[in-house]
């Protein structure tokens, strides 16, 4: 019988900020991010801080989880467990004293706005550079 194979992507560990400390000088805070599909767990304890005008590269092998942590920055998954903060706000819900609530879907236009990716299979425009056609998706 074939055993499973366990992809992880590398995670850095981290103290849980104050919103204040992640507002004022962080521009992503992800701490103990989960992220099930079904059985198999994908995400398992996913913390980081990006500094605010600092460039973070997420590498790893096909199918560790890369493209689904980008997706819960904006929040196109739902992260199951953690708190993930842009900017200083939390992503995707609210606190209501201890526990998380979702926002409505009108609420997280404002986040995808302000939240710009590029798709792993893209279309791109091969007249304009890179930023240039991620510009063109914010007029």
């Amino acid at each position: 019988m074939a055993r499973p194979v366990t992809r992880e992507i590398a995670t850095v560990t981290i103290e849980r900020p104050t919103i204040a400390e992640a507002s004022s000088e962080q521009a992503v805070v992800a701490q103990n991010i989960h992220k099930s599909f079904g059985q198999l767990h994908v995400l398992k304890g996913v913390s980081l801080e990006v500094a605010k005008g600092k460039v973070a590269v997420i590498v790893g092998p096909s199918g560790s989880g890369k493209s689904t942590f980008l997706r819960c920055v904006n929040f196109l998954e739902e992260y199951e467990v953690g708190r993930l903060y842009v900017n200083g706000g939390l992503v995707g819900y609210r606190e209501s004293g201890s526990d998380l609530v979702r926002l409505p879907d009108r609420a997280l236009k404002g986040l995808r706005a302000d939240v710009a990716m590029v798709f792993q299979r893209f279309n791109l425009f091969p007249h304009m550079t890179a930023v240039q056609n991620v510009m063109l998706g914010r007029a």
